[in-house]
């Protein structure tokens, strides 16, 4: 990949879309195609073929997805494995037609079974049940790796998979029903603070365990992989520091600077119990994350402030 080259960022407004623009406007690329849903809806293949025909792409990094927490997962089973795999199978086939050099397309740790065994490696996928909170999302994930797969076996096209964990940074979504852990945190965490609360209530028991990785770190690695490597199969990306969601719960407090207390809803579900991912492959490359956790969360936080205003 040269510093002109043409590089397709799908997804750029997103969490790991815009670290990916970031990251590739540090490193001196300089030809990156942006789009927004406005432009070319991914969902609808007349716009992803005219996309690909008009601008030319010749390397794409596939992070657009319609994602969300647990509730907007269970609430809205059919619009996330709908819309994931239309865009998927858009934009994998229009990469096949336009002879594409090199595709990296973004998994989801929660593809992985719900009771796998921890450090979870990579051939794991598809050796037990799934989460049923998130199952379809999970599906339509697990469905764009098989396919990265298939093409390179039919095809000879050069289609890499990348497994992140769970994600957080800037430009995250913070909404208080639908969004992932950590911004769903920060942001209860800063309402109470706000507000003078002595107490904070979070869903489930708070003992269930995440690796949780900055973006841009994730960003970093998929940069790495998409300059080097394309034999490697489906690779773990992650800190290889799971913790606790109490332990980071204290981490987000501090953070904000919230000084009471925190009640856990045991009534509220935890989903899987715990996910450490095996990061061998990825850590062989010389790839290590460099965003520690309470530095990754000022920023969040940082970012969380700058989008109420």
């Amino acid at each position: 990949m040269k510093q002109d080259s043409r590089i397709f960022v799908a997804g750029h407004r997103g969490l790991v879309g815009s670290a990916l623009c970031r990251r590739l406007a540090k490193h001196g690329y300089s030809n990156i195609i942006t789009l927004s849903r406005n432009e070319a809806d991914l969902t609808d293949p007349m716009a992803v073929k005219w996309l690909f025909s008009s601008y030319l792409p010749e390397y794409v990094f596939m992070s657009a997805a319609k994602v969300g927490g647990i509730v907007a997962n269970s609430t809205y089973p059919v619009e996330f494995m709908t819309a994931n795999m239309r865009m998927e199978l858009n934009v994998l086939e229009s990469a096949k037609e336009a002879k594409v050099k090199k595709l990296l397309f973004l998994g989801s740790a929660c593809a992985y079974p719900k009771l796998a065994e921890n450090p979870i490696r990579e051939d794991s996928l598809l050796t037990g049940p799934l989460e049923p909170s998130n199952e379809l999302y999970a599906l339509a994930k697990i469905s764009g790796i098989r396919l990265c797969e298939a093409y390179r076996r039919e095809y000879g096209c050069d289609f890499i998979s990348v497994m992140p964990t769970n994600l957080y940074g800037i430009g995250d979504h913070y909404d208080l029903e639908n969004s992932h852990v950590i911004p769903g945190m920060i942001h209860r965490i800063h309402l109470a603070a706000k507000a003078g609360a002595k107490q904070v209530k979070l869903w489930g028991t708070g003992l269930v365990s995440r690796d949780f990785l900055f973006a841009d770190d994730l960003a970093e690695a998929c940069l790495l992989l998409m300059l080097n490597e394309s034999d490697l199969g489906l690779v773990n990306v992650a800190s290889g520091l799971p913790l606790q969601l109490r332990e980071l719960a204290a981490c987000v407090v501090t953070t904000v600077g919230f000084p009471g207390e925190i009640l856990w809803d045991a009534g509220k579900p935890d989903g899987t119990p715990a996910r450490a991912m095996d990061t061998s492959k990825v850590f062989s490359l010389g790839w290590r994350p460099t965003t520690w956790l309470p530095v990754g969360l000022s920023k969040a936080y940082q970012d969380f402030l700058c989008q109420q205003h």
